[in-house]
C-alpha cells in the first residue's frame, strides 16, 4: 500500500512522484481508487512540478528521485 509522502512510480508512462492524496474513480459502475501524484519533471536547471491522478493499480512504490 502506497501512503502519504511516499515516492511512486507510474508503470506505463515512467513519471515518478510523491505521493499527496487518495480519490476514486466509478467508470461503468465500478469504484476505482485512485492515487494524487505530484511528479517531478526536471528541464535544465528549472524544476517543473504538476498533479496527476490515476488509478492506484498503475503505481508501485519506488525510492526518492
Amino acid at each position: 500500500m502506497l501512503n502519504i509522502g511516499d515516492y511512486a512510480f507510474h508503470q506505463r508512462t515512467g513519471q515518478i512522484g510523491q505521493v499527496f492524496g487518495y480519490g476514486h474513480q466509478v467508470i461503468d459502475g465500478v469504484y476505482i481508487t485512485t492515487l494524487k501524484v505530484r511528479v517531478s519533471k526536471h528541464k535544465g536547471t528549472r524544476r517543473q512540478s504538476r498533479f496527476v491522478e490515476d488509478a492506484y493499480s498503475g503505481w508501485m512504490l519506488t525510492e526518492a528521485e
